[in-house]
């Protein structure tokens, strides 16, 4: 009888044994390996990666490459590696004319045009200058070309990216007001910081909007929106001429691609769900200098996050868990989100079996005891499990303290509506945001290999890891929340 006792309890304690969650594997995870693959997809050869060139093509064939390296399987269209999407791009022509009674400016350097749209436009001018919300409401600007001075009231002064304030947060001041109350055109006249602005936002402009299928995929019937120089803004308040413009734009179509990989699980049931590691592989390409700079590497944006997801694909290839490690590399982040938005609405794997999506996206800079993780808290949170497990990582890795102010709604940078995880979190799959934030160098031919913090870029893609880990090998998958923010 006692021997039999035995028997049963050593049996009872291997069961136990073997449904125990094996430890994460970060000896796999090697800052060499972070190293060596950072200097090359952030190299110069790849012009920085900017999205629907053949440079975005060339680093999306590097990617490839590295993946199948690392040991992952194709998961892409056609059994290979690519997911590719056609990139529209609208695009302000060469044709336009923009006049003032007898004084024709000149397209970029006197005139700036926000609004890509096809337009004839023959309107008096309407002075309103400063105007307030409420003194526009009660103007008669129906048929009118409604001069404005630009202003930064109401916008916080230590908002990144000067083509998000101008014009961005500018014209969304009034748009939809000036559309509402009939007017023709608007013309924003350039305040002193609009002035310091001109030389960065002008290569934006002039590159147009870009769309996929169903985003942003034709011109909108818009009013055309115009910068000119603060040296128009005594004639402007004056004259009695008519503004006489014809906006002309142009649609183009180039490819773009999504990179995706799998290390299968292991579990018969199991290994037909799947933890999406996500991160962009574009950037912005080659723009205007900073010194004798000129090319945007884009090594923490983000370079940072595709290399963490090579780094966590070797370690899942040397120890899978039990659920299948999904990678998705997207392309055209930075153009809208557009990689993202096309695969969470075109996945190559059952949208109903991916189980969390854990996306980076700036992971390499910055003090290296901190990091953040948007969508941790209401009214971005979609899932508290998720975030529970995200936490409960940390605590066990990299123990950063965790920012909490970059989550809030009220924060100027609206940071969590900006990276790849909304796409998914808007189709109600648990989603985070793991960043370790802004610097000075964002969006700069400064952003360089030579700038990234090896030991935090470690950290982070450990914290990624063991995320994915647990999330891998849990029985129970996180459940969604409801009433989540998920517009701005």
């Amino acid at each position: 009888m006692k021997n039999k006792i035995i028997f049963v309890l050593i049996l009872c304690g291997g069961i136990a044994f073997s449904q125990t969650i094996r430890k994460p594997l970060v000896s796999a995870i090697k800052v060499e390996d972070l190293k060596k693959d950072m200097y090359e997809m952030a190299g110069n050869h790849f012009n920085g990666r900017e999205a629907g060139t053949l440079d975005e093509l060339k680093v999306s064939m590097w990617l490839a490459n590295k993946a199948k390296e690392a040991g992952m399987s194709s998961e892409g269209d056609d059994g290979t590696f690519f997911q590719f999407f056609d990139l529209f791009r609208h695009q302000v022509t060469a044709n336009t004319k923009f006049k003032i009674g007898t004084k024709a400016y000149k397209l970029w350097s006197e005139v700036l045009v926000a609004e890509t749209t096809n337009i004839k436009v023959d309107a008096p001018l309407l002075y309103l200058g400063t105007a307030t919300k409420e003194e526009i409401e009660k103007a008669d600007i129906k048929g009118k070309a409604v001069v404005l001075l630009a202003s930064k009231e109401g916008i916080a002064d230590d908002i990144s990216l000067f083509d998000r304030r101008y014009p961005g947060l500018v014209k969304s001041k009034y748009y939809d007001l000036l559309v509402k109350k009939g007017a023709a055109a608007v013309i924003f006249v350039a305040d002193k910081l609009g002035e310091e602005s001109w030389f960065q936002v002008e290569p934006q402009m002039t590159r147009g909007i870009y769309g996929i299928e169903g985003v942003r995929e034709k011109m909108g019937s818009t009013i055309p929106v115009f910068w000119v120089h603060n040296d128009q803004l005594a004639y402007l308040k004056t004259t009695k001429d008519l503004l006489s413009t014809e906006v002309v734009s142009e649609t183009y179509k180039y490819p773009s691609v999504n990179i995706i990989g799998k290390i299968e699980g292991t579990d018969a049931k199991l290994k037909n769900e799947y933890v999406l590691f996500s991160g962009h592989q574009d950037h912005d390409g080659v723009r205007q200098k900073y010194g004798q700079d000129s090319i945007y590497n884009g090594a923490d944006d983000n370079a940072s996050t595709c290399v963490a997801m090579l780094a966590i694909a070797r370690a899942y290839k040397k120890q899978p868990g039990k659920r299948s490690a999904l990678f998705v590399f997207h392309g055209s982040e930075e153009r809208g989100l557009l990689g993202s938005r096309w695969y969470a609405s075109h996945p190559t794997v059952p949208e109903k079996d991916i189980v969390a999506v854990l996306n980076g996206d700036m992971i390499g800079r910055n003090n290296v005891n901190q990091a953040a993780l948007l969508g941790s808290t209401s009214p971005h949170e979609n899932s508290s499990d998720l975030v529970a497990i995200a936490k409960k990582a940390n605590d066990e890795g990299p123990k950063f303290d965790l920012d909490k102010l970059w989550d809030r709604p009220e924060h100027p940078e609206y940071f969590y509506f900006r990276s790849d995880h909304l796409p998914y979190a808007r189709k109600g799959i648990p989603s985070v945001f793991f960043t370790s934030v802004l610097h000075s160098q964002y969006h700069t031919p400064m952003d360089e290999a030579e700038n990234i913090d090896y030991v935090k870029l470690h950290k982070m893609t450990e914290w990624m890891y063991r995320t994915g880990w647990i999330l891998s090998n849990d029985a129970a998958r996180p459940k969604t929340l409801p009433n989540v923010q998920l517009e701005r």
